[in-house]
């Protein structure tokens, strides 16, 4: 592998925007490749950088001609390779990119209905297969009908037609839609630089270098899935494996044997992922202990959702076995507000665990106490924020800064915070551009999360919005999902709500 597949060169500090970062590595890496497995092991199809780039025009070339640039286009694919190369055909005629998933009349029509609405989306690109039912959708969602549609596998066929836009780094590259689990989506405008800058955060913190290879099966259209994923790999030069969702969940055994397989140095997932691995221990290796091999992978992120001490010590009990390490784990934590990463735990560093008083917590205090004696709720570290992203706790009311022993809101401010909301100033303003009320320092993102700083590493301890009081106690959803999964052996780890 070249040494142009690492950071410390000027390839990928040249580059101020996402079409720049592509050209030149299919100038200087021709070769390497994005391979996707289908089933979560087969090889079905792959796509070198050169491959990629020349029909990221081609597909340019064809919304250049009608007019497009500056349009938001939905991206409605399941995960795959064209997915990808209409991302990139977006980027490379200056389209704003709306990363969804396909549309299916009995469940999510409603929900990219809505985000169509919301971005102002005047084309919608999907395969083939996918719009076999568009009269159908139409039919469901008449705002739908006024779309330009068009089938990914249709694009020009002269790429050398293509004219490279003005990209400024601070151009909106997609919308990332928020989940809209508490409220209606959103799309958050991420930038080429937010992007770049963030991925460049997360490699300092994951320490790759020319023999890092990337295992993933997240969700393309999020924001872990796409930029640790997908976009990552190519600022970095590294090979990358992925495979759908589905294939995971449906058979866990699949990522281990890719990371196995390909000796794969970075990947991970959210919490519930090594649990499920972990519960699913004999299932998995048998006795097939030896064929399983994990002693290349060096960075297990963990992040998304709550992280549990009890998890990272069961997969780490369940595959030492095979090689796996428990300083390999690297909890995290992020948001698509921030484009991705907030904080993580180092590559090489040992997670840290709080014992807490879950009494005083429930009143917003932080009590640190012996773990294993009653009344005790022990949180895992997320690490600390670097490389120029800084982190303030703060009172959601007051709106001043806490003292070291409280919880409170977190808020961010770095070059890593998005643009905002698309076409929501006053949104964007409430969640964007807070400031303190005593110093009047500023603009923080509110990111709605409640944590706290010791010794400077972050602690999450739930959501603002999701905090239930009942006479007086402030009670966490997970911690009651935590009890109740642990009630009775039926019950399934990762499946209570």
């Amino acid at each position: 592998m070249s040494d142009a597949s690492i950071k410390g060169n000027q390839l990928t500090e040249s580059c101020t925007n996402l079409v720049e970062l592509l050209q030149n590595r299919a100038l200087h890496q021709p070769e390497q490749k994005y391979t996707f497995l289908l089933d979560g092991k087969t090889e079905t199809a792959s796509l070198t950088y050169r491959e990629l780039d020349a029909i990221a025009r081609s597909h340019a070339v064809r919304l250049q001609t009608l007019g497009l640039s500056g349009e938001r286009a939905l991206l409605l694919f399941p995960p795959g390779l064209d997915y990808l190369a209409a991302f990139f055909g977006c980027l490379y005629a200056k389209v704003i990119a709306v990363p969804l998933y396909p549309p299916k009349l009995k469940r999510n029509l409603a929900k990219i209905s809505a985000i169509a609405l919301d971005a102002g989306a005047t084309i919608a690109i999907a395969p083939a297969r996918h719009l076999e039912n568009l009269e159908q959708l139409c039919d469901r969602a008449p705002e739908l009908k006024a779309m330009h549609w068009l089938s990914a596998e249709e694009f020009a066929d002269d790429g050398e037609k293509w004219q490279q836009p003005p990209i400024h780094p601070n151009s909106v590259a997609y919308l990332q839609y928020t989940s809209g689990s508490t409220s209606t989506p959103k799309g958050v405008m991420v930038s080429h630089a937010n992007v770049l800058y963030n991925i460049e955060y997360i490699h300092r913190g994951f320490e790759h270098d020319s023999e890092s290879v990337a295992v993933t099966w997240l969700p393309p259209f999020h924001d872990m899935g796409l930029i640790d994923g997908l976009l990552k790999p190519l600022y970095l030069g590294i090979p990358s494996y992925f495979m759908p969702p589905a294939a995971f969940i449906q058979n866990p055994m699949c990522w281990l044997e890719a990371i196995s397989r390909y000796k794969a140095t970075h990947s991970g997932g959210p919490n519930f992922a090594y649990d499920l691995c972990a519960s699913k221990i004999s299932k998995i290796l048998g006795d097939g202990q030896k064929k399983l091999d994990l002693s290349s992978w060096r960075v297990a992120y963990n992040g998304a959702e709550p992280i549990h001490k009890e998890t990272l010590e069961r997969f780490t009990k369940a595959f030492e076995p095979c090689g796996f390490h428990a300083d390999a784990f690297c909890p995290a934590y992020g948001m698509a507000e921030t484009t991705l990463k907030i904080a993580t735990v180092r590559s090489g560093a040992t997670p840290t665990f709080l014992a807490v008083d879950a009494g005083a917590l429930e009143n917003n205090h932080i009590v640190e106490v012996v773990e294993g004696e009653g009344g005790a709720r022990t949180l895992v570290g997320c690490g600390f924020p670097e490389f120029g992203t800084k982190v303030a706790i703060v009172n959601p009311e007051s709106l001043t800064q806490c003292q070291p022993q409280e919880v409170g809101e977190i808020w961010v401010a770095g070059e890593t915070v998005a643009r905002g909301y698309w076409n929501r100033p006053e949104e964007t303003e409430k969640t964007f551009q807070a400031y303190l009320s005593d110093t009047s320092e500023g603009p923080f993102l509110r990111t709605g999360d409640l944590g706290f700083l010791r010794d400077r590493e972050l602690f999450i301890t739930g959501r603002l919005k999701d905090l239930i009081i009942i006479r007086g106690r402030n009670l966490y959803p997970q911690d009651i999902e935590r009890t109740a999964e642990g009630s009775h052996p039926s019950l399934r780890p990762g499946a209570i709500a």
